[in-house]
């Protein structure tokens, strides 16, 4: 097989529209049989439909802990945003490379398939391993399946790096995820007899409980420094319900999340909420109703907080593969905190490409950032071969 470089195996990775809402098999498999030829065997681990799929694939010596280096192979929709070129086919302009995914993160698991057969030529003393998830975009629900197979590993690794855009960075903390979705159920009546249960009116009150919270939250001290904004953040991202203006609407769904920080209670939100509900919400509404009125919830994603490690194994690796001399913080939620919390592997974050060119119209990815992780692999390969 001829040696493919990082932005040739970027150009395939885009190519494939792996829209979270889509299947990802076909670069799954693309990835798959890359690896076969360089004498790599993987195993993909599928979602239930069959149409999804996360890889595992490890190579070296595996009586000892290795290094994990993880990506996930979804990226969020185009539609809706003005791009200038096609999103799906990458293109370079100057020092720069446009396409979905390019950045968010793509252009990470690219320089790692490039620096593959480095690594297998070599004579490692400790393994490689490549974690590669869906759904990542939809609240990290995809690899979750991959980290329950990384437990069953009899030498887990030593250190997880979690190429996410950071700028080539090493980010050591993250905030987590609570996604959820509120239902509430009224009862539909016409709006001049007062005799149905708005669930919208019910809706909105819990709409300004979430907003209080989120006010309090602002006030509140915290002991980790770093953090934009340094508080945690609680949001009412979409609210639906309701059929006409004369109609007492009977339904009514709010989708929500929070976002703790490390080191507090990451359920307290949702604790108080539910108490909110029960103490407040549904015995109004059984005032009106003995018949009907309800309020129901669920978590759509549930991300834990990735905690720091000052000073752990993980960090001073990634430390010194970055050549730099300092950690951050950041305040969006990755797979980290879940190969840590859930797998029991230290994990940092560090990946090209910066976030704020993520998830918008003309996404990119600098060819300088390209070449920083490239460098950043080579640094790893010196330390894991003999």
């Amino acid at each position: 097989m001829n040696k493919m470089s990082s932005q040739e195996l970027l150009q395939k990775l885009v190519g494939f529209d792996t829209t979270s809402s889509k299947p990802n098999m076909e670069l799954i498999h693309f990835i798959e049989n890359y690896l076969a030829e360089i004498g790599i065997k993987s195993t993909l681990i599928k979602d239930s439909h069959e149409n999804k799929a996360n890889l595992l694939a490890v190579f070296g010596p595996q009586d000892v802990p290795g290094i994990m280096l993880s990506g996930h192979t979804d990226v969020v929709p185009v539609e809706g945003q003005n791009w200038a070129s096609e999103p799906f086919d990458m293109t370079e302009k100057g020092d720069k490379l446009y396409g979905r995914g390019t950045c968010d993160m793509k252009g990470f698991i690219a320089c790692v398939l490039a620096k593959i057969p480095d690594f297998v030529n070599a004579d490692l003393k400790e393994p490689i391993y490549l974690a590669f998830s869906y759904d990542e975009e939809t609240g990290c629900t995809g690899v979750h399946s991959l980290v329950d197979v990384v437990n069953d590993i009899p030498v887990k690794p030593r250190a997880c790096i979690v190429g996410e855009p950071t700028s080539m960075k090493v980010v050591n903390s993250h905030k987590g995820i609570r996604h959820l979705l509120t239902k509430v159920y009224g009862h539909e009546n016409h709006s001049s007899t007062d005799r149905g249960v708005n669930a919208i009116s019910y809706a909105a009150e819990i709409v300004i409980f979430i907003d209080d919270i989120q006010q309090e939250m602002r006030g509140r001290p915290t002991d980790v420094e770093g953090y934009d904004p340094p508080y945690a953040t609680v949001h009412v991202g979409r609210i639906k319900g309701g059929t006409a203006a004369n109609i007492t609407p009977n339904y009514c769904e709010i989708e929500w999340d929070y976002r703790p920080i490390p080191g507090t209670d990451e359920d307290e939100v949702y604790n108080r909420y539910c108490q909110f509900i029960e103490g407040t919400i549904l015995p109004k509404m059984r005032e009106k109703s003995d018949e009907y009125g309800d309020v129901k919830t669920d978590y759509l994603a549930k991300v834990p907080c990735l905690f720091p490690e000052t000073g752990s194994e993980a960090e001073v690796l990634v430390k010194h593969l970055a050549e730099q001399n300092s950690t951050h913080v950041v305040s969006y939620g990755t797979e980290a905190g879940i190969f840590y919390q859930k797998g029991g592997v230290p994990a940092v974050v560090c990946g090209p490409g910066s976030i704020n060119e993520a998830h918008k119209a003309d996404e990119y990815i600098d060819i300088s950032q390209m070449k920083a992780c490239e460098r950043f692999l080579d640094r790893l390969l010196d330390i894991v071969k003999k």
